[in-house]
């Protein structure tokens, strides 16, 4: 009779313990680990490049004075913070990782959200990364190479490892590179509140000649005007990083809408007021002619202290870098997990609870996107194509308004903000092409419809002889880099607004 009771006893206790042991271990899938402070680093680290730091020119070369120069940077932060706000919306009533692909996919049907998919993993994510790493390659390189520029051979290998050492922190944990992310978001504010300073310290010593008469040369011409908008729209570009993410965001009902309403608003103040510093110091001629305004700008101002300058635009440039890729990956895990690629791209690593082949695969694109003369011009052809998508997410937001109204909607934008949306977006992709037709741009076209003689034998008629071919791939490559299937889809967040 004791010896039953004790074999019960040691039952009870041992499934007690094997129940503990089920709920310590962590199903293979993302982790909630990115909270309101790091959704506010990812928008402002990914924002905040090189671009501000480099050539904010762009911008004032195209609106002719300094006045219409500042209005274009505040009106290009107004116009982020709406689209955002869009976003937001879409993000809080669908909370699936991916950005616009889980928007479109819901909106419109399949093959919308594949040719997204299929242009933004295939170009514009890895391509983009690898002209962030190529401009901190640049300016790490720099010192080394007074007088002349560095070797194109050390750039892009330099280039190279900072994207392997990139993608390695994003692949080892996902909380490791929050903290990375975390860090270079402080480290380019503080190289932002360090010009603003200087700023403000010129313009108490009365240094405010280029601002006077500040509307003086303006350009009336409304292409002018459209393409001002389009390069301080570029340096904007970013605001939607967080909606990639939106598995991993603790409480995103509350923390998706309080990062995007605190970090675009902190971008486009930084902006305003660096332009503002710059100008303190530098003529419209001045600032036209430096191959990179910040640099000039602490070469006047901080002397012997402007150093400082192109190290923090070294950290800039790997904190957006990061940021980018480590939103890419889960594009590409989202675009695996649906079936829009292959399925080891949808694979999370059982230990680290990352998207490790989905990261690798960006990463490896990104390295081959440093081999050409020069990718910039790639960029700048398939830009267009970019805008293309926010106007068509901006869209799906006010059809899903008619067709999915049973959806929860913890946030709800007035529907004219994404109506105004649609109208930038149609405007900045028609603008370059109408100003300067090129074939360039029907290439790209070509290039994104393409992508539909992938989907219909792959993912609609699901061809046989493919499956079985990637059988064995998937297999080995589990094996290899100890990965294994999501084992649950998107948990809904119980708690709401």
């Amino acid at each position: 009779m004791e010896t039953h009771s004790l074999r019960k006893r040691e039952s009870r206790n041992g499934s007690a313990d094997h129940t503990k042991h089920k709920q310590n271990v962590k199903a293979t899938m993302l982790q909630k680990e990115i909270g309101l402070v790091s959704g506010i680093c990812m928008i402002v680290g990914t924002m905040i490049g090189s671009g501000i730091f480099i050539s904010p020119k762009s911008v004032l070369l195209y609106s002719g004075a300094v006045g219409p120069c500042l209005l274009i940077w505040t009106a290009c932060g107004v116009l982020a913070t709406l689209g955002a706000l869009c976003y937001a919306e879409l993000g809080t009533m669908i909370t699936k990782s991916g950005g616009e692909y889980s928007y479109l996919k819901e909106a419109f049907g399949p093959i919308v959200a594949y040719l997204y998919s299929w242009t933004t993993v295939m170009v514009l994510k890895p391509s983009a990364f690898a002209i962030i790493t190529l401009s901190l390659a640049e300016y790490a390189c720099a010192p080394f190479y007074p007088g002349c520029s560095p070797p194109i051979v050390v750039v892009k290998s330099l280039s190279a490892v900072a994207i392997m050492t990139i993608v390695t922190v994003n692949c080892l944990s996902v909380k490791l590179a929050s903290y990375v992310q975390n860090f270079f978001t402080g480290a380019k504010l503080l190289i932002i509140l360090i010009i603003v300073v200087a700023g403000i310290v010129l313009l108490a010593h009365g240094n405010t000649e280029n601002l006077s008469n500040s509307f003086e040369g303006s350009t009336t011409s409304v292409g002018a005007i459209g393409l001002a908008l389009y390069n301080g729209l570029w340096a904007y570009d970013g605001w939607n990083q967080l909606n990639f993410i939106t598995e991993e965001l603790k409480n995103p009902y509350r923390n998706l809408p309080l990062a995007i309403l605190i970090g675009i608003p902190l971008v486009t103040v930084c902006y305003v007021m660096v332009n503002i510093a710059y100008f303190t110091a530098m003529t419209t001629t001045d600032l036209l002619l430096s191959p990179a305004v910040a640099v000039t700008f602490g070469d006047r101002v901080l002397y012997p202290m402007s150093w400082i300058v192109p190290l923090f635009v070294i950290f800039s440039t790997f904190g957006s870098a990061n940021g980018s890729c480590f939103t890419a990956g889960r594009l590409i895990y989202v675009s695996g997990r649906e079936g829009h690629m292959v399925k080891i791209l949808s694979f999370i690593s059982v230990k680290r609870y990352t998207p490790l082949p989905a990261l690798m695969f960006g990463g490896m694109l990104s390295l081959c996107y440093i081999l050409p003369a020069d990718i910039n011009t790639l960029i700048n052809y398939f830009s267009f194509a970019q805008w293309g998508f926010y106007g068509l997410t901006a869209l799906a937001l006010i059809v899903m308004r008619f067709t999915r109204k049973e959806l929860h909607r913890p946030v709800k934008v007035p529907i004219v903000i994404p109506g105004l949306m649609v109208l930038v977006s149609c405007y900045l992709v028609l603008a370059p092409i109408i100003d300067k037709p090129k074939l360039e741009y029907l290439y790209c076209a070509i290039f994104i419809l393409s992508g539909l003689l992938i989907y219909y034998p792959c993912v609609h008629l699901k061809v046989s002889w493919i499956h079985r071919l990637m059988r064995p791939i998937t297999m080995h490559l589990q094996l290899l880099l100890e990965v294994a299937p999501p084992e649950e889809t998107v948990e809904e967040d119980d708690q709401k607004l």
